[in-house]
């Protein structure tokens, strides 16, 4: 457990991992990719849940309760991925996301889906490449994606209740989230993720 003072960091939710105690500096907390059931059963979760490979999907510890979010995911090796919002009832053993009303992802070959249905599309000349930084911005209302800090201009919406953030991947897709200190600046009004204020 965390020492007194100190909160885990956010992170992905690893399948088989017991939850990192991991401070982060000023006592703050950050999202990461933390353990089942969070994730599918075939998801591999490294760096201190930075990093997601394997095969299936996982999401987000930190719900997007504040009005507008900011989020970023840098592909460090490409395959079948997909990175968007999910409610803790999206099924991350099937991929890819999207196919229901649980999740609204950014696929990539730059189809953003929902209820499996094709929302909108990043321009053909604009597909995310090895070492790119793809950022997501989600108002409750929209989701919208950034390349290397440029706005696509692809809203999605449709999606209900309680998200978080998602991602899977498959065929040797490797992804590293980015849920503080961003590659790009936010754009304005939108911020890094927050927890919710606790009362206990």
């Amino acid at each position: 457990a965390p020492r007194a003072g100190r909160r885990p960091a956010q992170t992905l939710r690893g399948a088989g991992e017991p939850f990192p105690g991991y401070p982060v500096q000023r006592g703050k907390k950050t999202p990461k990719l933390p353990p089942n059931p969070q994730a599918g059963t075939d998801v591999v979760i490294v760096k201190n849940g930075r990093r997601i490979c394997g095969t299936g999907g996982c999401l987000a510890n930190a719900p997007l309760h504040q009005n507008k979010s900011y989020f970023e995911f840098k592909i460090q090796s490409t395959g079948v991925w997909g990175i968007g919002v999910a409610t803790q009832k999206a099924n991350l053993n099937q991929i890819p996301l999207g196919r229901d009303v649980h999740s609204l992802v950014m696929r990539n070959d730059g189809a953003l889906y929902y209820n499996n249905e094709e929302k909108n599309r990043l321009p053909a000349n604009n597909l995310p490449q090895e070492g790119d930084v793809v950022g997501i911005t989600y108002d409750h209302v929209e989701l919208n994606v950034y390349l290397n800090g440029k706005n696509m201009h692809c809203p999605a919406s449709g999606i209900r209740g309680t998200v978080y953030p998602v991602v899977y991947v498959d065929d040797s897709a490797i992804l590293d989230c980015q849920f503080s200190e961003f590659y790009h600046t936010p754009p304005p009004g939108f911020e890094k993720i927050l927890f919710e204020q606790q009362i206990f």
